[in-house]
C-alpha cells in the first residue's frame, strides 16, 4: 500500500509483527486512520494519530487506566507515540451499531449492558483526567455560534449565549464534582461486540473528569441512530435506580443533552463546510430535535430564551433542509 507511511513496517516489525497483511478500515471525523493486521491466524488493530494533528498519548493512558480499573479497553500491544503508532487487541467485526440495526430483539439487553457499564465506571469516581470544566463547556457551545449559525445566514449575540450557559451550568458544575471519568463519545457506534460476549469500549481519547449524566446523553441521545423516547426513558430509570445519584440529575441530564448537541450541530456544520464532509449535515435534524426537546426543560430557560430571541421559528422549523 504505497500511501502508508514510510516508518509502519519498522514499526511492526519490532512490534513482532513484521510481514503482516494490512488492510485499512474506514475512518471516523478525526485525523486518525485505523489498520487491521493480520499474521499467522492472529490479528490486531493498528491504530495511526499522526502529530500534530492528533496525539496517541492520551488514548494509550485512558486505555490503561480503563483496563486497570476492570473495564473493557483493547489491551495495548505496543505503541510509539512520537510517530503516532498504537498497536491494539482486536476487538473484532461487530460494532454495536450494525448488530442492533440488525437484530433489534437485541436492542434493550445491549443498552441495559452499555448502561451497566456507566454504572460500573462511575462508581470508581474520578480518574487522573483533566477537569470538564466551565471554560471546555463553554468552548464547546460556542461551536453552535461559531458554525451553525454564520452558516444558516444568523447573526446572533453570541455574547449572551455565552452568558446563558454560564448561568445554566453553574448549579451542574455544583453538583458534578468530585466528578466521574468521562468518555466523552460513548454511543452505539463506539462500543464494540467482542466474541467473548462483552462489550469492547473506543475512542475515549479525550477522558475528562466530570458529570455522571454526560456520557448517559452521549449514549442515550445519539446524533448517529434513532433510540426511542420509551427506551431512554428506562434506560436512564434503570441508571438512577443502580447509581442513585440525586434529585437534581434528570435536570442535569437535559442541560447536559442540550450542550452536547449544540456542541454537535456545530462541529457537524464545521466537518462538512471546512473539512468537505458533507454527510454530517444530514445527522443535524436528528440532533436538532433532540436539542428541542431538552430545551424544553425548566432548567434551560436562559438558553431556551436565547433560542426565542436568536434563532428564526422558520429555521428551527426546518432543519431537514441541509441544502448549501
Amino acid at each position: 500500500m504505497s500511501d502508508l507511511p514510510q516508518d509502519l513496517d519498522s514499526f511492526l516489525a519490532a512490534a513482532g509483527w513484521g510481514d503482516a497483511e494490512i488492510a485499512p478500515l474506514p475512518g471516523d471525523a478525526s485525523f486518525r486512520r485505523y489498520f487491521r493486521v493480520t499474521k499467522g491466524g492472529a490479528a490486531a488493530m493498528l491504530m495511526h494519530a499522526p502529530p500534530p494533528h492528533e496525539d496517541p498519548r492520551p488514548f494509550i493512558a485512558v486505555a490503561r487506566w480503563l483496563a486497570e480499573h476492570g473495564l473493557r479497553a483493547p489491551a495495548i500491544l505496543s505503541a510509539e507515540p512520537a510517530a503516532g503508532w498504537v498497536l491494539l487487541e482486536d476487538f473484532g467485526n461487530s460494532r454495536f451499531r450494525e448488530h442492533v440495526d440488525a437484530h433489534p430483539d437485541n436492542e434493550r439487553p445491549l443498552y441495559e449492558g452499555a448502561v451497566d457499564a456507566l454504572v460500573a465506571l462511575h462508581r470508581l469516581g474520578p480518574g487522573p483526567f483533566p477537569v470538564y470544566d466551565l471554560a471546555e463547556y463553554s468552548r464547546e457551545a460556542g461551536l453552535f455560534t461559531e458554525w451553525f449559525c454564520p452558516d444558516r445566514g444568523l447573526a446572533v449575540d453570541a455574547r449572551d449565549w455565552r452568558a446563558a450557559w454560564d448561568v445554566v451550568l453553574a448549579p451542574v458544575l455544583t453538583r458534578q464534582a468530585p466528578g466521574v471519568v468521562v468518555l466523552k463519545d460513548y454511543h452505539a457506534e463506539n462500543i464494540m461486540l467482542p466474541p467473548d460476549g462483552t462489550q469492547g469500549l473506543i475512542d475515549f481519547q479525550d477522558a475528562l473528569v466530570g458529570h455522571p449524566a454526560y456520557d448517559l446523553v452521549s449514549l442515550l441521545q445519539d446524533a448517529r441512530r434513532d433510540v426511542l423516547p420509551i427506551l431512554e426513558r428506562a434506560m436512564l430509570d434503570r441508571y438512577i435506580a443502580a447509581a442513585a445519584p440525586g434529585p437534581e440529575f434528570e435536570a442535569d441530564y437535559a442541560v447536559l443533552g442540550a450542550q452536547r448537541n449544540a456542541k454537535i450541530v456545530g462541529v457537524f456544520t464545521r466537518l462538512a463546510r471546512r473539512d468537505g464532509k458533507p454527510r454530517y449535515l444530514g445527522l443535524i435534524p436528528r440532533v436538532w430535535a433532540l436539542l428541542e426537546r431538552d430545551l424544553a426543560h425548566p432548567a434551560l430557560r436562559p438558553v431556551a430564551a436565547w433560542f426565542a430571541d436568536n434563532i428564526p421559528a422558520s429555521v428551527r422549523a426546518n432543519l431537514g433542509s441541509t441544502a448549501a
